[in-house]
C-alpha cells in the first residue's frame, strides 16, 4: 500500500442541526477505528487551535484512496481533501 499525507478540513453547512452533527461526528470516531484496525489510517493529528486534521492514510492509489478510504467517512460530503503522495526518504529514522 501507498502512504498518503492528507489534510482534511470539515465545513458543516450552515442551517445543519446539532443531533446531525453529532451523529455523523460519532459515526465518523467509529469509522477512523475501523480504518485504523485495517491499516488505512496510520496517524492523525489535529494541529493546535485549528478545526483541521492532518493524516498519514494507505491505500493501494490515489483512486482508491479517494472511492473507498476517505469516501466512506460519515463527514465526507463536509469535508474537502488536500491529498500529497508520500514514498520513503533514505534518511528517515522510521525505517532504520
Amino acid at each position: 500500500m501507498r502512504e498518503f499525507l492528507v489534510e482534511i478540513t470539515t465545513t458543516v453547512p450552515e442551517g445543519t442541526g446539532h443531533e446531525e452533527v453529532d451523529r455523523r461526528r460519532a459515526a465518523e470516531a467509529v469509522r477512523a477505528k475501523e480504518l485504523a484496525a485495517t491499516g488505512r489510517l496510520a496517524r492523525l493529528w489535529r494541529p493546535v487551535g485549528e478545526l483541521r486534521s492532518i493524516g498519514v492514510w494507505r491505500a493501494a492509489d490515489e483512486e482508491e484512496l479517494h472511492e473507498k478510504v476517505l469516501g466512506s467517512l460519515p463527514l465526507r460530503p463536509w469535508m474537502t481533501f488536500t491529498v500529497t503522495p508520500l514514498v520513503p526518504h533514505p534518511n528517515d529514522p522510521g525505517t532504520k
